[in-house]
């Protein structure tokens, strides 16, 4: 049952209460026409005969005046004596003092004790409130985005909440509240695998930057421990806009894990143009062949042992394992195939790229469609 407010009377009615009694209407009839407690109604023919005032501190005894100003007085002695040994305190340490104690002393009590003027204080208090609200984003941002991102994609997602602030700002606060990004630049590394000696030229010859959907698609292969087994995951990334168009996950090291991420691929495997690798023996083989004849799709490989010919798949498989392998433990294939779908969905749709202007791959290939429209 909701509680019925609390009625409010006017000097003027108070008034007219009393002259009705004084009239002669009986104190019941009164009480029961306009709705009011007989000791309301007691209380105001009191106020009226001894002081003509309807205030209560007017028609307070000198004694409890007197109280009520003691009571005061020990309230301030005790707000005087807590925050004593703050009075020496640096300015920052008052501020954060009266902020405490405001809901158990006044403001203005507070302001004079530690002799801060309440207009700086209320002015400090909103700037600290605005710095929460910041502080509370960039943990927000952090977090949701798998503890990968660090002051530069932080800066770009809290600009599109409104905050306007520098990297060294944020470089601060994260550092206050104890985030490290798992994000680290990545270090290319050749492949100590059985390499493919196929006469295949290298068509991409670096050129990562690619202005056409599915021209050149990259991929290449990573290990993950689940359990006590190695797996391999393999994902295909459109140079385009470095979505992760297609991707894998299984015990072996072959080509049917390459497959498995083509059939993964949503659409026409046709408009694929280019498929670029490095010389890893997985990508060599009569299945994968016959695959890419197929949906006629041209092949490209690295030159031998150039690692940096692949360096958009070297990078990508960089950053999952950071972002991604290195944070996870996997009970089994099932679970991998599980978590791989959900991180490849955040890679594309969530997590902004600095080479895309700090757009996801969705985002950036959306736009890109509007642009021909």
């Amino acid at each position: 049952m909701s509680k019925q407010p609390r009625r409010t009377f006017t000097s003027e009615f108070k008034k007219q209460m009393v002259q009705l009694y004084e009239n002669g209407k009986s104190r019941a009839s009164i009480a029961e026409e306009y709705d009011l407690t007989a000791s309301a109604l007691d209380r105001w023919i009191k106020q009226a005969r001894n002081t003509g005032s309807f205030k209560e501190k007017d028609n307070r005894s000198p004694e409890e005046n007197e109280l009520i100003a003691m009571r005061k007085e020990n309230q301030r002695l005790k707000m005087e004596n807590d925050i004593f040994k703050a009075s020496r305190a640096d300015h920052g340490t008052k501020v954060a003092i009266i902020r405490n104690n405001r809901d158990q002393y006044s403001v203005s009590a507070l302001c004079d004790v530690l002799q801060i003027a309440k207009s700086t204080f209320y002015y400090e208090a909103k700037e600290a409130t605005k710095e929460d609200e910041l502080t509370e984003a960039i943990v927000e941002i952090f977090h949701k985005n798998r503890k990968a991102y660090g002051t530069r994609k932080i800066k770009v997602k809290l600009q599109e909440q409104g905050f306007v602030v520098s990297r060294r700002r944020i470089g601060r606060i994260m550092k206050e509240q104890g985030l490290v990004s798992t994000y680290t630049i990545a270090q290319y590394k050749p492949h100590k695998t059985a390499c493919n000696e196929a006469a295949t030229a290298n068509v991409l010859k670096r050129e990562f930057e690619q202005t056409e959907a599915k021209r050149f698609v990259v991929s290449d292969l990573t290990y993950v421990k689940v359990q006590n087994q190695w797996y391999y995951i393999c994902v295909l990334i459109d140079l385009f806009n470095r979505e992760l168009i297609g991707h894998s996950a299984g015990p072996n090291k072959d080509a049917a894990l390459i497959s498995r991420a083509f059939a993964n691929v949503k659409g026409d495997l046709r408009q694929i143009q280019w498929f670029h690798t490095d010389r890893g023996s997985e990508f060599k083989n009569e299945k994968m062949d016959e695959l890419l004849e197929t949906f006629n799709i041209g092949r490209s490989l690295s030159m031998k042992g150039c690692p940096y010919d692949n360096a958009v798949a070297e990078a990508t498989y960089k950053v999952m394992k950071t972002e991604f392998i290195n944070q996870m433990s996997f009970e089994n294939l099932h679970h991998l195939e599980l978590e791989l779908y959900d991180y490849v969905n955040w890679f594309n749709k969530h997590r902004i790229h600095g080479t895309l202007g700090y757009l996801t791959p969705v985002q950036y290939r959306k736009q890109a469609l509007k642009k021909v429209v």
